[in-house]
């Protein structure tokens, strides 16, 4: 091989490995936007091109950086890449062999608000379990929204015609630009305190970019913290918003908003006629069921001779007072009549059982006047007792001058000792 400018000519072999040195030594950083991807199971690279408003290019990237780039390519992003040219000999091909790659303008916000909302749905801020139920008839609702533009009248206008009963709690905030996501999460803060039931987050459609304030995490979070049911309506079909994920209802448009949370006040009129209509059947059937049972009570035997009811007990007492009354008479003869035959018996008994109890005591009688001591003195014999009443045995109780009582069959004698003999 000669380098080029000298005379001897080079086979295409070598004019395409002199191309191919050439083309990779240059490391360059380009954007474009994907016009078509072939990332099929088995290749071992990502086959790709890009163009602009007047060329197109032919790419690859071999898979393990491309898995690494953490990107899912698609026809209409726009990527920044950093690669090399680089040729295919066999073919004649030439091809931009990709180094690094990420999303670009748009691309680099639809990344970015990936991220975020794979994180929050991680932490199960996207659960449908988590997502509350709205109130079926609030009487406040909370509306967060720019003041200016149609969405604000879109709302206003479907609730007046739809709900005209409730109270709207209307919070004015920028839905674009710098602030605007902390100026809303201030807005729905407002209405919540102002005892809002159900708040609505809405605002009319836009770019990718003007829609990043609902993308916004620390919105994102107050709204799956918020204490009351938030519903959504963005206004891009297109696209889903962070704010729409972790909303308790998505609706697509600032007036499908409206609708999810405001009963048609012609379909309550037609559900309470429907109600009122219903109950009256049923209690007119009620009414209809009472008065036959009325009619069938009232031919009962019982209510047409209402002395029916006590005829049977009266019987039973005529017949109990007449039995009393046979029956109290020939008891009290009876009683008497035992009374008298019981009174003979004790009077008999009672004769008898005296004149043994006079016989013993009799006996008894004589056995202790045989015992008594009257009756030894009575036969000439006497008691001596000295001064404290003691019968006196012996000569030796008693001491010269003691007083002593001699018991007599007749009497007693108060004495004086004044001698003693042995």
């Amino acid at each position: 091989m000669t380098q080029p400018g000298g005379t001897e000519p080079l086979s295409v072999s070598a004019a395409m490995a002199l191309a191919k040195s050439a083309l990779e030594s240059v490391t360059i950083t380009l954007v474009g936007e994907v016009s078509e991807v072939a990332n099929k199971p088995g290749y071992k690279a990502v086959y790709f091109s890009v163009k602009d408003e007047n060329a197109t290019m032919p790419c690859m990237m071999w898979m393990n950086k491309y898995h690494a780039a953490g990107i899912e390519l698609a026809v209409g992003q726009l990527v920044q890449m950093t690669g090399r040219f680089t040729l295919y000999a066999p073919k004649g091909r030439m091809n931009f062999d990709v180094f690094a790659l990420s999303l670009a303008g748009e691309g680099d916000l639809r990344q970015r608000v990936a991220q975020i909302a794979r994180t929050l749905q991680a932490e199960g801020l996207m659960d449908p379990m988590r997502k509350r139920a709205l109130p079926d008839s609030p009487q406040a609702i909370g509306l967060v929204t720019s003041p200016r533009g149609a969405a604000v009248h879109d709302v206003l206008r479907t609730l007046r015609r739809r709900y005209p009963l409730a109270r709207v709690l209307l919070a004015g905030v920028p839905v674009e630009g710098a602030g605007a996501a902390q100026g809303i999460v201030e807005g729905m803060r407002t209405v919540v305190d102002a005892g809002a039931q159900v708040l609505l987050l809405v605002r009319g459609g836009g770019s990718f970019e003007d829609l990043m304030p609902f993308n916004d995490e620390a919105l994102a979070r107050y709204i799956a913290s918020c204490p009351i049911p938030v519903v959504t309506g963005i206004g891009h079909e297109p696209d889903t918003s962070i704010a729409d994920m972790v909303a308790d209802l998505r609706a697509s448009t600032p007036t499908a908003a409206a609708e999810a949370v405001a009963p048609d006040v012609r379909e309550m009129r037609a559900a309470l006629s429907a109600h009122e209509a219903s109950m009256a059947r049923a209690l007119e059937a009620k009414l209809r069921n009472h008065e036959m049972a009325i009619e069938r009570y009232s031919t009962r035997p019982l209510f047409c001779d209402p002395m029916q009811l006590f005829a049977m007990p009266a019987q039973t007492i005529d017949m109990l007072s007449d039995r009393l009354n046979r029956a109290i008479p020939a008891g009290i003869t009876r009683d008497a009549e035992r009374v008298e035959r019981l009174e003979s018996a004790l009077a008999r008994q009672g004769s008898t059982l005296l004149d043994r109890f006079d016989n013993e005591i009799a006996l008894h009688a004589s056995r202790l006047d045989d015992l008594s001591p009257l009756a030894v003195i009575g036969r000439g014999y006497s008691l001596t007792r000295d001064a404290q009443g003691r019968l006196v045995r012996s000569i030796t109780q008693v001491k010269h001058g003691d007083a002593v009582e001699v018991l007599l069959g007749d009497g007693s004698l108060h004495c004086e000792v004044i001698s003693s003999e042995s």
